[in-house]
């Protein structure tokens, strides 16, 4: 896939991370975002449909409140409360100017983990776009309770950072293109601060395992880092999107990569095509259960079938019937998460056993498989 070809989309998802939004000095770089503005209303102009994720909040009322530090989450989520006001208005300005009308959306973790708010912030998305209105869209950083919850010390959120958190936007819009801006050139082939003669990788065919082991992690002042890009690049291109990294202090970066010049590293779409349930269940949801399986049961699993209760070694954590769980191998590796069909209290005791079984342990059956194969995603 050419250049040419790569940008050719129609409805695309920026992602501005924190450091490209501010100066050196720590201050909001103006010159920088209403330059994003103006290549994103041109864009607009010509017909493509553009979301904004940004980062930033926490940063700007960390700088207004004159903070060194934002430790601690009381202190994160007042800094978020104080920011984002003065981005949301520094949006809305610079795409008034250009006679676009932008919305604020801030999300947290269940807006994605609950299939209703989920399919309710895709219609609302679909609507704005509609309408021509610019999504901005934020993590909501002051509500979230996720980090400071006892019950969910050992709980997967489907995101905790921005890069997470477009790759689920660009997904549920089933977006064409993810954009993502950040402070480095793109992936390199090592560590560019380690090595200065770093070469950059300017084509992925398939984010690989080897691929994420070039991942970094965040740069200060951010919470990303090149591996959750990468993460994000593996899901978007999972369901046949098109990812790209670029270094978001380029001058005019967006319009020079819309007019086809070679900046960043483009992530080629893969050809599975996963369903909107299937994404959902795999990268969408909060993760609070585990079952560990046998190698007979991945094996199943892996040729799409059923996850059966004498292919359960063990059950971790409670969880209710409906719950999207993890599944791991005897290594305890995760490779699938699915909808149970029993609570965790009911599957602890039919461990082992053969469906036949299940009505004489628990008095009650439903299915005979713990997990369906069509409510399974493979990882």
């Amino acid at each position: 896939m050419d250049r040419k070809e790569f940008i050719n989309a129609k409805r695309i998802v920026f992602k501005f991370g924190t450091n490209i939004l501010r100066g050196d000095d720590g201050y909001v770089s103006l010159p920088r975002v209403f330059s994003f503005i103006e290549d994103l209303s041109h864009l607009a102009r010509q017909g493509k449909e553009v979301i904004v994720v940004t980062s930033g909040a926490v940063g700007l009322g960390k700088k207004r409140l004159g903070l060194d530090s934002t430790e601690g989450v009381a202190l994160k989520q007042a800094c978020a409360a104080i920011g984002q006001g003065k981005l949301m208005s520094i949006y809305e300005t610079g795409f008034d100017t250009y006679g676009l009308v932008a919305s604020q959306i801030l999300l947290t973790e269940d807006d994605f983990s609950v299939r209703q708010r989920y399919l309710s912030l895709r219609t609302t998305l679909n609507k704005l776009l509609e309408l021509g209105v610019v999504p901005i869209i934020n993590q909501n950083d002051t509500v979230s309770t996720v980090e400071v919850h006892p019950q969910f010390e050992h709980m997967q959120v489907c995101f905790s950072d921005n890069d997470k958190l477009s790759a689920l936007v660009a997904s549920e819009l089933d977006a064409d293109l993810l954009v993502i801006l950040s402070d480095v050139e793109g992936l390199y082939d090592e560590n560019p601060k380690l090595n200065p003669n770093a070469k950059i990788i300017r084509k992925v065919d398939e984010v690989t395992d080897e691929i994420m082991a070039l991942g970094t992690d965040a740069s200060d002042g951010g919470r990303g880092g090149m591996r959750t890009k990468l993460k994000a690049a593996r899901m978007v291109t999972r369901f046949g999107g098109k990812v790209l990294i670029a270094n978001g202090k380029i001058p005019y970066v967006i319009k020079k990569i819309f007019d086809g010049e070679e900046i960043g590293t483009m992530f080629l779409p893969q050809t599975e095509g996963l369903s909107d349930k299937k994404r959902w269940i795999g990268y969408a949801t909060n993760i609070l259960g585990q079952i560990v399986v046998n190698n007979g049961a991945k094996k199943a699993l892996l040729e799409q079938k059923s996850l059966l209760p004498i292919g359960v070694l063990d059950v971790i954590h409670d969880f209710n019937k409906g719950d999207v769980i993890s599944i791991l191998d005897e290594q305890h590796n995760e490779f699938a998460r699915g909808i149970v069909n029993y609570n965790s209290e009911s599957c602890k005791k039919v461990v082992g056993s053969h469906s036949d079984n299940i009505m004489q342990i628990l008095g009650f059956k439903n299915y005979d498989a713990i997990i369906t194969r069509d409510n399974i995603t493979i990882l």
